[in-house]
């Protein structure tokens, strides 16, 4: 099906709206539209106000760096619950002018004092609801620095010029929607225990009216003295004192003060930030190129293993239950590897070599039964020397643990065929739920990915706590290049739920034909090497469901999984930009010089 994917490109049925509201009506917020194709480049993500601010650095000259950094500085405007400079993040780039896929981690660290301790107490994992919703969950955040990393390597424009257009959006507002008035609601009594956090996301006590406007004249500021000074100001500054500050006494509110948790960061942990350069993964599969972000991260080691399982059989000519029996089945596997090997590789032995390897794939596939289902947890196999049939260790199963699933993803591509794939996220919704006062800002709660005690009691956890660690991520932004060239590139917020998403969204693009924005909007299962597979309500309430429930699989209906964003590079230099139509409010695809089909 993917022979020749820069040629022939299948027709969307959702093509007529794609250039309504484009440039904004009388300066307010841009109409919302899911797909946009044309020339000049593309820019996808959740909101129509950032994928508006990196069109518009794409129409003053610049590129899929600059314009990626303008987005993602609007959508901590726009979307703060989700992501912002109090977080983290992964990019994976491919750089027209090397005709290479570069990478930057740009997760957050734990404190140098952090031990695999840290959210234990008397040996004991201390509540989750305490280490969310705290200091002690905070890490150093690596979104400033993975801006300016970007820029300096890949952008053509200053960090002064990108924050510009988010700059703006935060003095005057954005428009109030469903989905963020219920986001705070959900939050607002973890909120109120912090004055700051109150004091802007519920304005004279109560939760923002839809259609409302909200501004943030303190993220406004802020990021005007990240224009002014550069992340000086972030990592060896006032800014920086003041996270230090908030994260070791959070400043709550009457009542609370025995409820939230000092954090131990301190100014020496934000001075030794670094974002860092690394080589992505890298599959081939059915022809292509698959590039993804390398651990600390497991999207790119598990998607990659994933799709090689998948490779040996023809999945565009198999029914929806065969498909999904398949798709579902290699997740249950890659989950079960990834969980026993993948870490932050300064301080894990992770083989992500033979993670990725055809051969560990092929040797993991045997599992796999057309008839039935494997029981999980399943047990793990070893990359470094795969047997014929590797079936692993029972001994080593592992369940998946939880992580936040209210992250961001941003795709943009430019008039020259540079492509940026951006994750990033401050961990749950309203990540710890505290506001740096006078900055405008929420702090993550990142370190929340950590496993708190080995999941596996004596069995090695690659994902425990330590000094200055990074957090296991399951952020997958993902490049595809044919011959060389880049013709796809997407990824996903949705904690663990990202790498299933992006799994899933490619297969039925590449493999069952479905056009962009059809691959996208599918309904979604999500199997993560658990008893049971999350899915949404259109594939419960399909005969498909009572099928795949004949060869044992069992089902938790969950109202949406992920909220994907991707890119399309045509014929003759258009691109296609998708985002999606309904899940979490729907998404927004623009392009600079929009055409007809």
């Amino acid at each position: 099906m993917v022979a020749g994917l820069l040629g022939a490109v299948p027709p969307s049925p959702h093509h007529g709206s794609h250039t309504a509201g484009q440039e904004g009506r009388g300066g307010g917020t841009p109409a919302k539209s899911p797909v946009a194709t044309g020339y000049g480049g593309a820019v996808s993500s959740v909101d129509a106000d950032a994928s508006a601010a990196g069109i518009k650095v794409l129409k003053n000259g610049g590129n899929a760096a600059d314009a990626a950094v303008a987005t993602a500085a609007a959508l901590g405007v726009t979307e703060p619950y989700s992501a912002g400079i109090g977080g983290g993040g992964y990019l994976v780039y491919y750089d027209a002018a090397d005709g290479k896929v570069h990478t930057v981690d740009g997760r957050e660290t734990a404190p140098r004092s952090a031990d695999k301790h840290l959210f234990t107490e008397d040996g004991k994992p201390i509540p989750f609801a305490e280490a969310v919703t705290s200091g002690l969950g905070v890490g150093t955040p690596g979104t400033p620095a993975t801006w300016e990393k970007a820029l300096r390597a890949f952008g053509t424009k200053s960090l002064a010029q990108t924050l510009r257009p988010a700059t703006k959006l935060a003095k005057r507002g954005f428009t109030v929607d469903e989905t963020f008035r219920k986001q705070t609601a959900d939050n607002q009594d973890r909120f109120r225990d912090f004055p700051a956090t109150a004091k802007l996301f519920l304005p004279g006590g109560k939760l923002p009216e839809v259609g409302s406007r909200l501004n943030n004249p303190d993220l406004a500021r802020t990021y005007q003295q990240l224009a002014r000074k550069g992340t000086k100001a972030f990592y060896h500054g006032e800014v920086g004192r003041d996270i230090v500050r908030t994260v070791r006494k959070p400043p709550v509110a009457k009542g609370a003060e025995r409820t939230v948790r000092p954090g131990d960061m301190t100014a020496r942990d934000l001075r030794a930030y670094e974002a860092l350069s690394q080589q992505p993964t890298r599959t081939s599969y059915r022809g292509l190129d698959v590039y993804g972000m390398a651990p600390s991260s497991s999207g790119g080691t598990t998607v990659a293993e994933a799709l090689n399982i998948l490779e040996r059989g023809d999945l565009g000519s198999l029914g929806e239950k065969e498909y999904l029996h398949r798709y579902l089945e290699a997740s249950r596997i890659a989950f079960a590897d990834r969980g026993r090997w993948v870490g932050d590789p300064a301080q894990e032995d992770v083989p992500t070599r033979g993670l990725t390897s055809q051969r560990f794939a092929d040797a993991r596939a045997c599992l796999i039964d057309d008839g039935k289902v494997l029981e999980s947890p399943v047990a793990p196999g070893d990359p470094r020397d795969p047997q014929e049939c590797e079936r692993g260790d029972a001994d080593q199963a592992a369940p998946t643990t939880y992580e936040g699933e209210n992250t961001t993803h941003l795709t943009v591509a430019d008039k020259w065929g540079n492509v940026a794939a951006y994750t990033l996220t401050i961990e749950q919704t309203g990540g710890s739920g505290i506001t740096v006062p006078g900055r405008g800002f929420l702090l993550n709660n990142e370190l929340t990915d950590f496993s708190f005690v080995p999941v596996t009691p004596g069995v090695h956890d690659p994902n425990l706590p330590g000094p200055g660690k990074r957090p296991r991520s399951s952020m997958a932004p993902t490049v595809v290049l044919e011959r060389g060239e880049p013709v796809l590139a997407l990824g996903s917020p949705g904690g663990s739920t990202i790498i299933t998403t992006v799994l899933q969204t490619l297969t039925n693009h590449l493999d069952r034909g479905m056009p962009l924005l059809d691959a996208i909007a599918a309904p979604r299962a999500s199997q993560r090497n658990s008893a049971r597979t999350d899915a949404e309500p259109a594939l419960m309430n399909s005969k498909v469901r009572r099928q795949l429930e004949a060869l044992g699989h069992s089902f938790n209906r969950t109202a949406e999984i992920g909220a994907a964003t991707a890119v399309r590079r045509l014929e003759k230099g258009r691109w296609r930009a998708a985002a999606e139509p309904e899940r979490r409010g729907g998404g927004s695809a623009m392009v600079v010089r929009p055409t007809g089909r």
